[in-house]
This record gives structure tokens, sequence and C-alpha cells, in this order.
């Protein structure tokens, strides 16, 4: 009696395609963009299949092509991650007083500057306002003294009606 082993070999197209895949994101957008110009060079249907493949696996447009999957930063945001670092401590004390005193000092300046452009909104607002009232009201004084003063009718004093 004898035993057969069927195993895949290790190898073929298919880790081919992803060794090259690799190899590709190791090097870079640029050699993604590289092997598409060659594909278009060397058969029209295979740099449009790397045109398809690069726009619809997200390659044209990842920051890096193999930074976000071989680091595990899939869903992460590039400002989010050193946000979150921003704020842990250094370990030397020093640093982390001088720090914690700017951040603070930098959110109390963007409090008053937020603070100085509301009045400076509110006073442009109440001179437009202002404008726009001197403007009416000379405007009424204008038609006023245009109109000539309506005669009364029959025997009522002027101003009555």
């Amino acid at each position: 009696m004898t035993t057969t082993n069927y195993t895949a070999r290790p190898g073929g197209f298919r880790s081919a395609l992803h060794r090259g895949e690799d190899w590709l994101d190791a090097k870079g957008k640029w050699a993604w963009i590289a092997a598409m110009v060659l594909g278009f060079v060397i058969f029209w249907p295979l740099g449009l299949a790397l045109l398809a493949y690069m726009i619809w696996g997200k390659k044209m447009f990842a920051r890096s092509c193999g930074h976000r999957r071989a680091h595990g930063h899939d869903h992460d945001h590039h400002w989010g991650r050193h946000a979150m670092r921003a704020a842990q401590p250094t370990g030397n004390r020093a640093f982390d007083s001088y720090k914690a005193e700017t951040l603070r000092r930098l959110e109390e300046e963007q409090e008053a500057f937020e603070a100085f452009l509301q009045r400076l909104r509110t006073s442009k607002d109440k001179t437009e306002f202002d404008a726009f009232m001197e403007d009416r009201a000379r405007a009424n004084l204008a038609q006023d003294a245009t109109e000539a003063p309506a005669k009364p009718e029959g025997d009522a004093r002027p101003g009555e009606y």
C-alpha cells in the first residue's frame, strides 16, 4: 500500500503575482506607474488591466502603496495618529511642562483671537446697518421733499384726516 501526498507546490502563478505586487509596493507609487506604462507599451490590454487594478485596488490614490497594508493602518488617518502621540507624555518632565504651558498659552490666544473676530464681525455688521438706516432716512427725506403737500379736503384742518 502506498500513500500519496498531493500538496500544491510552493510558488505557482498566484504566488508570482503576489510577489510582484509586494515588490512593486515596496518600491512605491512610481513603480506602479512605471509598470502600467510598460504594460501599455508591451501590450495595451496589460496596461489597461494594471490601471484598473491600481484604481480599484486603491493603489493610485494611497499615500504610499504598501505602507498602510504593511503597517496595519488601513483605517487610520495620517494626522489622527500624530495628534494621539502629541498628547502622550515623553518622559522628560521639563519638556512635558513646557509643552503643556505652550499648549495652554496657544489655546488662550486662540480664544482671544476668536473673541476679537466676533467683535470685529459685530462692529462691521453694526456699521453696515447704520449706513443702511442713514441711506433709508435720506431717501425718505428726499421723497417727502419732492412730494407736494396734499390739499385738505372739505372743512378738515391741515394735519387732520
